[in-house]
């Protein structure tokens, strides 16, 4: 296998991303719709590698063969009935030279095209062999799995799954149904029905859907499963239905439209995403770039663990300092005040005239803290410590330093933490980070031995003055320790989880992703309150219809009601949407303001004024 992974190990890690339509691109590329697609791997393998190959491009996990119709009926329709086996053989070969040495190829199979019993007569031991024949090219020629998709009759489904388990005993089988708007089968079943037997046979790795009906419809159609098997879902739609333009069938959602549902394929369980027919490589680049950066598994898989260190609290007389005695944010979030604080990103350079500048403003407003992050969407820019001391230098303001474990050791972050309290810093946010695979340097290396669970522990055992290697010291570290929270994560019960563990590692107060869902956020907080701590809402002000719609789908971790969108598109100049996003803002400041123990603001574009018009400090003429 080279250096593939198996299907199986993936799943376990992380959504899997599979390709798009491979007739549709066929089709574009002169193909006629009535030719034989699956003889093309004899006749024009450059052709088909072609295609696989622009998938790849795009950072799929698998690429499946081009052999959905190479079963013995439909072959024979093109006179091919006995080239069974050697056009599966050379579509698998055109397949692997696309995919090299780290893409799976998935075997592709579908339906007969005939009515087996109860709804026809055509012979079930005959559609088995017929199978198996096919199964067994396929296995034979080296695939990493079987996926057999676009089934509408289930019993014919699993009469293909009992056949490729036979040809490929060791290969995972991934089985996908096809359904209508209404969640049923061509044959009226409904889906619930339908998974229940499928989820009954042990050959099954994943079940899932593809085909017939858009992304809207297939999210309806996962709500309805996803709590009815054990298995992974995956879900492959079609581009939307076809319209008929010109006398072409044309699909007509876009990337970007697919994209926003591949986010919510991700958000309810799917484990598998991928594209069927309509569907392009600007398609699944799309879908991948926007799910990729949801799914935290990707993001980071911390390679140590960190206890809290036995018998730190005895350790040389260290009792942690109180978070009243911390700073000045400790002392107000101790005393549940609210606190307010500016997000301002370091520069590219090294020049910090501009944002010391603006530093000093939100000191002249009242604000209590600067919000520092760290390589925020895995960019590079200058160091945070070194932008939060000079601010605390010269701004008389205190600063929040963000600290991630994507880009140091455990060793290189215990001492940051050190430096950075004997530089004055003691406010610290500690998060997991971004992959640098969703910035702008995707070949740098990701460190991740921590995640921001081991790294809050880290930092709560040297408030206790006992370091990694749990030896004493003194004395003790004095630093208050911020966690990120997200009250619309998509796996919304392990965001809870995990938010619990940050607060049982030593997690004082949390600053959320933005906020603009209202119920969201007071759900999690209720869903949180066993373990209490100031929980500080993110807060963006929206400065155009653009703004918004670049929030919604391209940052992780942020969900932007339809409402909102709807009214920021009633926005026709710049002047109009910075009011009416710093309006929202201040309607969501409202609507929380007893719920939450403050604001983080962000500054848009770097913008302070924008962010100081939010809260009040300053009138939006003023900006």
């Amino acid at each position: 296998m080279a250096n593939r992974r198996s299907l199986i190990d993936l799943l376990q890690e992380r959504v899997v991303f599979g390709d798009g339509a491979m007739g549709t691109m066929l089709y574009d590329s002169g193909v006629f719709v009535n030719a034989c697609f699956d003889e093309l791997n004899l006749s024009r393998p450059d052709l088909v590698k072609q295609v696989h190959e622009s998938y790849v491009s795009v950072g799929v996990d698998f690429i499946e063969t081009n052999s959905f119709g190479a079963n013995e009926i439909k072959l024979l329709r093109f006179g091919l009935g006995d080239k069974v086996e050697v056009i599966n053989r050379a579509a698998v070969a055109v397949a692997r030279s696309a995919a090299g040495d780290e893409i799976m190829v998935a075997g592709a199979i579908g339906p007969l095209g005939q009515e087996l019993p109860p709804y026809g007569s055509f012979p079930v031991e005959t559609a088995r062999k017929i199978y198996l024949q096919q199964a067994e090219a396929l296995a034979g020629a080296g695939i990493d799995f079987f996926i057999l998709e676009t089934f509408s009759n289930v019993d014919e489904l699993e009469l293909a799954v009992k056949a490729a388990h036979q040809a490929g005993p060791n290969l995972p089988i991934v089985a996908q149904l096809t359904v209508n708007q209404h969640h049923e089968t061509q044959y009226g079943r409904q889906l619930e029905s339908a998974v229940g037997q499928l989820g009954k046979l042990d050959e099954i790795a994943v079940i899932g859907l593809n085909c017939s009906i858009g992304p809207s419809a297939m999210l309806g159609s996962l709500e309805r499963i996803r709590n009815l098997t054990d298995k992974p879902v995956s879900v492959q739609p079609n581009a939307g239905l076809p319209q008929e333009v010109e006398g072409r069938k044309l699909y007509m959602c876009t990337p970007e439209y697919m994209a926003e549902y591949g986010k919510r394929f991700f958000e309810k369980g799917a484990r598998i995403i991928g594209g069927c027919c309509g569907t392009t490589p600007a398609h699944i680049k799309e879908i991948i770039a926007n799910v990729r950066s949801l799914d935290k598994a990707v993001a980071a898989k911390p390679t140590i663990s960190v206890k809290r260190a036995k018998g730190a609290e005895k350790s040389v007389g260290q009792e942690p300092i109180r978070l009243s005695e911390k700073s000045k944010i400790g002392g107000k979030l101790a005393a549940r005040e609210k606190i307010t604080t500016i997000e301002i990103t370091p520069p590219r350079g090294y020049d910090l005239t501009a944002i010391l500048e603006k530093a000093r403003l939100c000191a002249d407003q009242g604000i209590d803290a600067i919000n520092i992050p760290d390589g925020p969407r895995a960019s590079s820019r200058l160091s945070p410590m070194v932008t939060a001391v000079k601010i605390q230098q010269t701004a008389e303001i205190e600063a929040i330093l963000h600290v991630c474990c994507r880009d140091r050791n455990l060793i290189g972050m215990q001492s940051d933490m050190l430096g950075a309290y004997a530089m004055d810093l003691k406010n610290m946010l500690l998060i997991t980070g971004d992959p640098p695979k969703l910035g702008e340097y995707p070949d740098a290396t990701a460190v991740f031995d921590l995640d921001s669970v081991g790294l809050t522990t880290v930092v709560d055992n040297l408030n206790r003055g006992v370091d990694i290697a749990n030896n004493p010291f003194s004395p003790p570290l004095g630093l208050t320790i911020g966690v990120g929270a997200n009250p619309v994560a998509g796996d919304l019960e392990r965001e809870i989880e995990r938010f619990k563990r940050k607060v049982d590692a030593g997690a004082e107060y949390a600053i959320t992703q933005p906020v603009f869902d209202v119920q969201m956020l007071l759900d999690f907080i209720d869903a949180t309150k066993s373990h209490p701590i100031s929980m500080v809402a993110g807060i963006w002000p929206f400065t155009s219809f653009k703004n918004a719609e670049f929030m919604a789908n391209e940052v992780p971790g942020v969900v932007v009601p339809k409402a909102i969108l709807q009214r920021m598109s009633k926005a026709k100049t710049q002047e109009q949407g910075r009011k009416l996003g710093i309006e929202i803002a201040r309607e969501m400041i409202e609507a929380i303001s007893d719920h939450v123990g403050g604001f983080a603001v962000s500054a848009p574009f770097g913008n302070v004024k924008i962010a100081l018009a939010v809260l009040g400090k300053i009138s939006p003429e003023e900006i």
